[in-house]
């Protein structure tokens, strides 16, 4: 390590500790000697000069916040001693050029994916099941047990044996060779549940609609199987028109059936999983085959950051995403909340005026009704982010940022809106991750980059969710759930455009289904959607 602190931007006034600092320990940095004032974990950060109440605190050469009183050079950065504060922005004032990065490697590059005929390619080839209500959320779960224990051969029950015989059947049909303990070897069979679908506003049924319509439009789904109560706020012609505004000419099996006019529980789950199964079936014809890597469509996530994620995981998920958008491919940014302070570079690079105007519409709508709350984004940082150095939310937003790259943004998405435009999109959704990670596939992600510092377990039913840690600790302390680690950038081991290089092989494997995620393995099915409104 060349230094035990580090200045992200020329411009900034303070810098992030690489290791622990003591109190009276002397560092040379820039041609000067600094005093350390107090000890000072690694992450955090520390006075490069004097700061008076009110002066303006910049770090990534944005305002992260401003003094809270009398801060000495050299002492560290506090939620006492400093306070959130961004710029505001109202327009665009100008266009931010972009120098493509050399993609030479990967120009010729395939991926082996699940082709649709629409045209997407899937990374995972999946059979959904999922309710438009909460009312049928049981069914669901009968329906998961049956199928996960018989397709796994397990245990039994009546509609278990049920399709035991169907699965039988189809053995014997076609004499396969099933050397695994799954029946089918290329599909799976994941089941969504979740609160909504009745009891709020119209306007959450009508966005989850689009959600779950985005779900089964997504590349990544075979086909569905939709159960509906009968009597809720999201029908199912809600619902059909959600799937027909994303996709007018969608060409999947989608089965839908509706309790209300089927009788018995019984005949119901009897006829569901007897449908169900032969287009399972059929899904399970399909197989992989080499693709452009412009087809990938990667979702740009985080949770549980620490101080080292927008130094090292995030601007390496910056680079892969200026990468993909060279190569024609598409990069997902959201999280809104943790976008606070940097509106105005995200702004100037809107291609397209009106793009960075309806950005800047659906910021500050956010922030209002968070306001109206009661809240605000400062309080975003969870407690997690600010014993780890991310101690305002314009502090942990230029670092999460940093994921976007520098690539121009080609489209603004609201919640529940589908990519259309490859490059790097806008997506409106929460800071809270998993509602973050489920909207960016309902919006047409195949795969998902997610870095994290401090560890997290998150997972989609969907899309496989690639876990990339800000250091090296927690590789070796969390094996089980990251998949990637990026503390070789803060060792200086490694440049950032070596690491995404590294980064963009590794997600070529997983999309072809060489590399089984570490959320895959762990089955680890996440699905939070965003309700806006409140409960009537």
């Amino acid at each position: 390590m060349k230094s035990k602190i580090i200045k992200v931007n020329s411009t900034d006034n303070v810098a992030v500790a690489l290791v622990d600092l003591k109190a009276g320990e002397v560092i040379s940095f820039e041609g000067e000697e600094i005093t350390v004032v107090s000890d000072t974990k690694s992450k955090h950060k520390i006075a490069l000069q004097k700061f008076e109440s009110g002066d303006r605190i910049i770090m990534y050469s944005v305002l992260v916040g401003s003094a809270n009183g009398f801060i000495e050079k050299g002492d560290v950065l506090t939620t006492e001693n400093v306070k959130h504060q961004s710029e505001k922005v109202f327009e665009k004032t100008g266009t931010i050029g972009w120098t493509t990065p050399n993609v030479e490697k990967w120009k010729d590059r395939t991926f082996l994916g699940y082709h649709r005929e629409d045209g997407q390619v899937g990374t995972e080839n999946v059979w959904l099941f999922f309710p438009l209500v909460f009312c049928e959320n049981r069914n669901i779960e009968v329906l998961k047990e049956v199928f996960e224990k018989e397709l796994l051969q397990q245990k039994v029950n009546p509609h278990q044996m049920l399709l035991r015989s169907l699965v039988n059947n189809t053995i014997e049909e076609t004499a396969a060779d099933l050397n695994s303990s799954n029946v089918f070897n290329n599909i799976d069979v994941k089941f969504i549940t979740h609160p909504g679908g009745c009891g709020g506003i119209r306007q959450d049924s009508e966005s989850l609609a689009k959600l779950l319509a985005g779900y089964v439009n997504n590349p990544n789904v075979a086909g569905a199987t939709v159960l509906s109560l009968g009597c809720q706020n999201l029908q199912i012609s809600v619902f059909k028109d959600a799937l027909k505004s994303i996709n007018p000419n969608l060409n999947k099996p989608v089965l839908i059936f509706e309790q209300q006019q089927m009788g018995t529980v019984d005949e119901m789950l009897s006829t569901i999983v007897k449908e169900s199964f032969e287009a399972i079936k059929k899904a399970n014809n399909t197989e992989r085959k080499p693709a452009p890597l412009s087809k990938l469509r990667v979702g740009l996530e985080c949770g549980g950051s620490d101080g080292f994620s927008g130094i090292s995981a995030n601007p390496t998920l910056g680079a892969v995403s200026d990468l993909l958008a060279a190569l024609n491919g598409t990069a997902i940014l959201s999280e809104f909340p943790e976008l606070c302070g940097v509106e105005q570079e995200l702004v100037n690079r809107c291609v397209e005026d009106d793009k960075g105007q309806k950005f800047l519409k659906l910021m500050k709508a956010y922030e209002k009704s968070v306001v109206d709350a009661g809240s605000g984004f400062d309080m975003n940082p969870s407690p997690g982010n600010i014993k780890d150095g991310l101690i305002t939310d314009a502090m942990k937003s230029a670092g999460a940022a940093k994921k976007g790259g520098t690539s121009p943004i080609q489209d603004v998405l609201d919640y529940g809106e589908y990519i259309t435009k490859p490059g790097l999109n806008l997506l409106c959704t929460p800071g809270n991750d998993v509602e973050s990670t489920t909207a960016m596939v309902g919006s047409g992600a195949n795969v998902v980059l997610f870095t994290t510092g401090l560890g997290t377990p998150t997972g989609n039913p969907i899309a496989p969710i690639i876990k990339v840690s800000s250091n090296t600790e927690l590789m070796e302390r969390m094996p089980d759930i990251i998949d990637i680690e990026t503390g070789a950038v803060i060792r200086g081991e490694k440049t950032i455009e070596e690491m995404a290089g590294e980064m963009l092989d590794f997600i070529i494997e997983v999309a072809s289904g060489k590399i089984q995620t570490k959320a895959k393995l762990l089955n680890q099915n996440d699905f939070i959607p965003w309700r806006r409104g409140v409960s009537l």
